[in-house]
């Protein structure tokens, strides 16, 4: 994409440009194109959560409305599977295969689904009916699994029966490296042209690790393996290593994109499938989603608040040594300063999946087809307001060199 060296980000619209879409299964229009100041870095990075992974989609969406082309691609678990999707097509087929996995995905592994007309009754029917219907779909996904992702085992595995370790679980994950096969050419992932990288744990050393295409040849078990959260999904097996989702320890690359050396001017879009600001609870079918909620939140406010403070120590530091006369520059003390210092700028444009009132404890692994294009559209939605603030893609002028925007937050 190019970029122009602007004191200020502007936006323009051609023609009409506002009339509001209707998601995925609306043809992706041109946008507000958004000129970018001259970041060196532009980040998507993708949160994992199952299914409410479509407003991932919704959200790559927007972007490429606006003409906003990410170089460094990072993602966990569905944030994983999103991401190899994206960087393994051309820019201009990229929606429309997203689309394609999350239709192929949404669908029951065996059997036809319910006709478009029906499911569309029903979803949008009372609170009571939806609910109920939503919960079906996620029991669904369990009995049978969801096509071209996962299926379960049969006969089903014995707890205490020991064999290779990519056979401990519930769900064969074999369906889901054909998709990816099927939608992704990896030649064009592992090019360059776009930095890519996935997190997963390491089963044996329980150490987090990141797939890079700068430093690995990514092929599809990389992904499989961020996203292969147990019991349901086996460990994958890479290089003689077997890992698991990246999620058990950390379901955010936020730190990995932002403490990235060399540090660069970086302008991040972090999209969160898990909220960790919520309702109290009153019953037990709620407490266990609200468990997730802060289980998977990774508490991103909190890791970009670090980070903030780092980088104002950093640029600080910077600002500081400007005014040390050079001729004591070669003392020990100046030049560990200047190892640590730094003048690169930051700006996280936060997006947060936000519960839906009808959304139960299995939202996650709840893939109807009207679900997902409901998520889809919160995140297409999500990310057209926050392009309507073109001062938030501004380069950071403030002392930390770091900043945060957040509709949701910001609106409150």
């Amino acid at each position: 994409m190019a970029q122009r060296n602007l004191k200020r980000a502007r936006v323009r619209a051609p023609g009409d440009g506002d009339g509001e879409g209707a998601g995925p299964a609306s043809a992706v229009r041109p946008g507000r194109q958004v000129h970018l100041p001259n970041y060196e870095t532009v980040a998507l990075m993708l949160q994992g959560g199952g299914a409410l992974g479509a407003y991932q989609a919704g959200v790559f969406q927007g972007l490429y409305e606006a003409g906003i082309e990410p170089n460094w691609l990072a993602g966990i678990s569905i944030g994983a599977l999103n991401t190899a999707i994206i960087a393994g097509n051309p820019p201009g087929k990229r929606v429309e295969r997203l689309l394609q996995f999350w239709e192929t995905i949404c669908q029951p592994a065996f059997g036809p689904p319910l006709p478009a007309f029906i499911e569309h009754a029903l979803f949008n029917s009372g609170d009571a009916l939806r609910k109920a219907f939503t919960a079906t779909q996620a029991m669904s996904a369990i009995v049978e699994g969801q096509k071209g992702f996962f299926v379960p085992r049969f006969p089903p595995p014995l707890p205490t029966v020991s064999g290779p370790p990519q056979t401990a679980s519930y769900y064969d994950t074999a369906p889901l490296k054909a998709t990816l096969e099927a939608l992704c050419d990896f030649d064009r992932i592992n090019s360059g042209e776009t930095r890519v990288s996935v997190g997963a744990v390491n089963c044996g050393t329980g150490n987090f690790a990141y797939f890079d295409n700068t430093h690995t040849t990514l092929r599809p078990e990389h992904f499989m393996a961020s996203g292969a959260l147990p019991p349901g999904f086996a460990a994958v097996e890479i290089d003689g290593q077997y890992y698991w989702d990246g999620g058990l320890m950390s379901n955010t690359p936020l730190y990995e994109v932002i403490q990235s050396t060399p540090r660069r001017d970086t302008l991040a879009f972090q999209v969160d499938l898990w909220s960790a600001i919520g309702p109290v609870p009153d019953n037990l079918t709620d407490v266990q989603g609200r468990m997730k909620d802060i289980q998977y939140s990774s508490r991103t406010r909190l890791v970009t608040d670090m980070l903030q403070r780092s980088q104002r120590f950093r640029h600080v530091l910077r600002e500081v040594l400007e005014r040390v006369p050079s001729d004591q520059r070669d003392d020990p003390w100046c030049k560990l300063a200047d190892d640590l210092a730094c003048s690169k700028r930051y700006n996280v444009i936060h997006l947060i999946y936000r519960h839906k009132e009808y959304e139960g404890q299995y939202k996650d692994f709840q893939f109807g087809l009207s679900t997902m294009r409901e998520h889809w559209q919160s995140g297409l939605d999500d990310i057209r307001r926050s392009l309507e603030h073109p001062d938030w893609l501004d380069m950071p002028d403030n002392d930390a060199g770091f900043v945060t925007h957040d509709i949701h937050r910001d609106s409150r």
